[in-house]
């Protein structure tokens, strides 16, 4: 966040507002202009809203309803590894596969940190647009109280935990699911997608990728509605490829009974092949 921010503040054609509420947005003549709540009105040539799962301007854009529950809980915590039992700490990527749940743990920060992400099939009660909420400790052992003692352990040693409520949208559908006219969502607004494959924020750097390279194509010759077009075709078909694979991932890791057995069997054969995904990391 401080490299884009730094980046920002070196080009003397960006301004930059904080604190700022978009109301809506109205199209005309050609052009887009911005509704601020504090009364502000703003116009440019296009309106690109990168503004997360609850943006205001997809709303506006394609009034499709709030994004759907997914029924998981994610349990999130980064601690200290010296602050963990010798027993525990790790300087490589861990996965636990369970009935309806998973745990992963990865070295962060030079390998000084671990980060630990637990996932569950359950609600909250409470706003879903706070993404953080406080966590119970106990709820989470409870939830797991029939894996293997090793993942019990090294749970119940992660003093504190804070808890995301996971949301997401059903797979893109069509080009105009991403840009119609003057507006154009990107990133979590316009492809929210489960953390199963971890690409959420790679998918919203290629969107921005994509839509600097029209940019940059077309020098002022063809109008915004179609630049924008483009971006869009070039975009949705990977996106919802990504927000269908997450979906499915997630299946898996959670299988039950003889599936789960077969998926684990499988693991043991086929090793990281079984999860390979050559056409995500060749790039788009």
């Amino acid at each position: 966040q401080q490299l884009l921010l730094q980046a920002l503040q070196q080009r003397e054609a960006v301004w930059l507002h904080t604190g700022k509420t978009v109301h809506r947005y109205v199209e005309t003549h050609g052009a887009v202009g911005l509704k601020l709540s504090d009364g502000l009105d703003v116009e440019g040539d296009a309106l690109i809203a990168a503004d997360g799962l609850w943006s205001g301007i997809r709303q506006q854009l394609l009034n499709d309803g709030p994004p759907r529950v997914a029924g998981h809980l994610a349990y999130r915590a980064l601690v200290r590894q010296a602050d963990l039992p010798a027993a525990v700490r790790s300087q490589q990527v861990t996965a636990w596969l369970g009935p309806r749940l998973h745990v992963v743990a990865y070295p962060v920060r030079g390998g000084e940190w671990l980060n630990v992400v637990a996932i569950v099939h359950g609600h909250v009660q409470g706003g879903l647009e706070d993404w953080d909420h406080g966590a119970n400790a106990a709820d989470l052992q409870a939830a797991l109280a029939r894996t293997c003692t090793e993942l019990r352990d090294f749970i119940g040693a992660v003093p504190s935990w804070r808890l995301w409520v996971l949301c997401d949208r059903p797979p893109l559908r069509s080009a105009e699911q991403m840009a119609r006219g003057h507006v154009a969502v990107l990133g979590d607004a316009a492809h929210p997608m489960r953390p199963y494959l971890a690409q959420g924020a790679g998918m919203a750097i290629e969107d921005a990728a994509e839509l600097g390279r029209q940019v940059a194509l077309v020098d002022g010759v063809l109008d915004v509605p179609t630049l924008l077009r483009r971006y869009a075709l070039n975009r949705w078909q990977r996106n919802a490829r990504v927000q269908a694979r997450s979906i499915r991932n997630g299946q898996i890791f959670h299988m039950e009974g003889p599936m789960a057995w077969a998926r684990d069997t499988s693991l043991r054969l086929l090793g990281e092949r079984l999860l390979d995904v050559p056409w995500l990391y060749q790039g788009p």
